[in-house]
């Protein structure tokens, strides 16, 4: 059996020590990487090195590693979670890039995500958009009565594709803008599809949007980059339906 033919790499890495510290792009070599492993276990590697020779490790955020959490956020050679579509940084497999090959790697870049250290950034600017309303406060009833409620499957089919939004923010690292409307409009969308979504329909969108103004993100422009690195393909057309929402929210 043929054995398998490792890898090096070249790695150009931004470490910033702290939110207040100016950062750099650091270069590093790393040497025996299969072309199975993922992104994150190749910096794996390259940290267990770091370790070995008394230097500090890269930080970076990881989680699931299943493509599940959105918690790998990294700007791989400018383009967030890599260059594979639908595709997270932990399923990303270093069979993808070429022996020898450079890559850059980068925090996602937005004044709403400041950087904490390395690679790692705050994104708790999403946590406190969902606390404006992007849940279900009434009394729903229980599981035979929330299915007793008739739900036409192309509304539900809809409702399901939005709720995949994992939150990883790839969409506001890749706009421009760093428009957070991607994120914001598949929240309210997938309650807007749903009947045990309408009750707080109004204050839902009026909320959640005036948060996403307050916390600093940007307007969207319709350059769509976000539905282009969107992990889970979340369309474009959900910030439409977000505007119609809130627009007749302001209307009446």
């Amino acid at each position: 059996m043929k054995s398998e033919k490792l890898m090096t790499f070249k790695l150009l890495i931004w470490r910033q020590v702290s939110p207040t510290i100016r950062g750099k792009m650091v270069a590093y070599k790393v040497e025996n990487i299969s072309g199975n492993m993922s992104f994150l276990e190749m910096l794996d590697v390259l940290n267990e090195d770091l370790i070995a020779q008394g230097q500090e490790p890269i930080e970076f955020d990881s989680d699931c590693r299943e493509g599940i959490c959105g918690t790998c956020s990294l700007v791989i050679d400018g383009i967030a979670h890599g260059t594979q579509q639908k595709t997270t940084a932990c399923q990303l497999y270093m069979r993808h890039f070429r022996d020898g090959q450079t890559i850059t790697v980068e925090p996602f870049r937005a004044k709403a995500f400041p950087v904490i250290k390395d690679l790692v950034v705050d994104r708790s600017a999403f946590d406190r958009i969902i606390a404006k309303g992007g849940y279900v406060s009434v009394n729903t009833g229980n599981a035979p009565d929330a299915n007793a409620i008739p739900i036409p499957k192309e509304m539900a089919d809809k409702a399901m594709d939005v709720a995949e939004c994992i939150g990883c923010g790839a969409c506001v690292a890749a706009c421009p803008n760093a428009s957070a409307s991607l994120f914001v409009s598949a929240k309210v969308s997938q309650y807007t599809f749903l009947p045990q979504g309408h009750p707080e329909r109004k204050q839902r969108v009026a909320q959640m949007v005036e948060q996403m103004d307050a916390e600093g993100f940007g307007n969207c422009s319709n350059h769509w980059e976000c539905e282009a690195v969107c992990p889970k393909g979340i369309s474009v057309t959900n910030i439409a339906r977000m505007r119609r929402e809130y627009w007749g929210t302001l209307l009446g």
